[in-house]
């Protein structure tokens, strides 16, 4: 039997993994897109200028001057118009429409450009049937974070004049898991399956991944309270490194969410576990085929630090919080590159 067939199919095998690769590197890239202008719908101050979820009918912008009147009214019935934008003009009005409906348009944007090419691969038989189990939880997170956007929006509607800072931090963690998740799972079709992390410095790789998500997290926070607003020095806060009172509030666990003072700090501090541990991991990966990856990594933790410092000393002007939002991506998805070819 000719062995040419088997070489055929090897290499037809291979193009369609390439392809799904660049189709889900290409998703990666709008999920990324979109959280610099949810940063940016949240820096000014534009995520509840839509007071309602319309899933299909929403990407319709208003088309008429009457439209926008309503749209306007119903922003107007919300604590945040009441309370900090009374006597906003219709004009300033749709200046903060637009942002947050860019946002919720990329979301649905996002949908489609996953939906379509899934379907387009799973019926030509381009993709292997044990993958398809994988993709199709990637599309239900995504519908998962829209849902969770419309919950967090929710809460600065009534009672508050902003989004609940729990809630941010959960809309930003998801998408960043499903960030990695894409990257992760395009480098398997790219180079194969990496699911053994035998050795120490591959299991480090896993725990960098976890440490940045964490920072993530607690940048959510930041954001969420506005607590990059006050306490504008460094490398001293409040006149110290450690300053005092950032258990003052009660119940202690309030400080760690809820406190500028606490929340700032602990964001600071990790930071600084980050540049450590990553130097320490470069070090011990010098002679390893990840070296490249893994200073790279390092590099990357020590511009978003600079870059926070900077966003910080400069009171968080508008151009540098989106950039150091988008930083916090860029670092998380060098770092999973870099386990994935630890795990080879």
């Amino acid at each position: 039997m000719s062995v040419l067939p088997r070489i055929n199919a090897v290499e037809t095998a291979d193009r369609n993994r390439r392809a799904i690769a660049w189709w889900l590197f290409g998703v990666a890239m709008l999920v990324f897109i979109m959280v610099v202008v949810g940063g940016l719908t949240r820096l000014t101050e534009s995520g509840l200028s839509i007071t309602e979820w319309k899933p299909v009918t929403g990407a319709i912008p208003p088309m008429s001057e009457e439209h926008w009147q309503e749209e306007f009214d119903l922003y107007r019935q919300i604590p945040q118009y009441q309370l900090i934008n009374k006597g906003m003009s219709l004009d300033e009005f749709k200046t903060i429409y637009w942002w947050e409906w860019g946002h919720r348009f990329l979301g649905r944007l996002i949908g489609v450009a996953f939906l379509v090419p899934f379907l387009w691969f799973a019926v030509t038989r381009r993709v292997e049937r044990s993958m398809v189990p994988r993709l199709i939880f990637l599309f239900v997170l995504g519908g998962m974070q829209g849902v969770l956007g419309w919950w967090m929006v929710m809460s600065g509607l009534v009672d508050r004049t902003e989004v609940s800072q729990y809630r941010l931090a959960a809309h930003l963690g998801l998408a960043t898991i499903i960030f990695g998740a894409l990257i992760w799972t395009a480098l398997d079709m790219w180079h194969g399956k990496s699911t053994r992390f035998l050795s120490g410095l591959s299991k480090a790789a896993l725990a960098l991944i976890a440490l940045i998500f964490l920072q993530t997290i607690l940048g959510a926070f930041v954001a969420g309270i506005r607590a990059g607003l006050i306490y504008n020095t460094w490398p001293l806060m409040a006149g110290a490194f450690i300053p005092d009172g950032l258990l003052a509030m009660k119940p202690v666990w309030h400080n760690f969410f809820e406190s500028h003072l606490t929340v700032q700090f602990q964001h600071r501090m990790m930071a600084y576990l980050l540049l450590a541990v990553t130097a320490w991991h470069a070090y011990r990966a010098r002679k390893t085929e990840a070296a490249g990856t893994a200073n790279l990594l390092f590099a990357a933790v020590v511009a978003q630090a600079a870059l926070g410092i900077w966003t910080l000393l400069w009171v968080v002007p508008i151009p540098l919080g989106a950039a150091h939002q988008g930083g916090a991506m860029i670092v998380f998805g060098i770092a999973v590159w870099h386990a994935h070819r630890l795990a080879k």
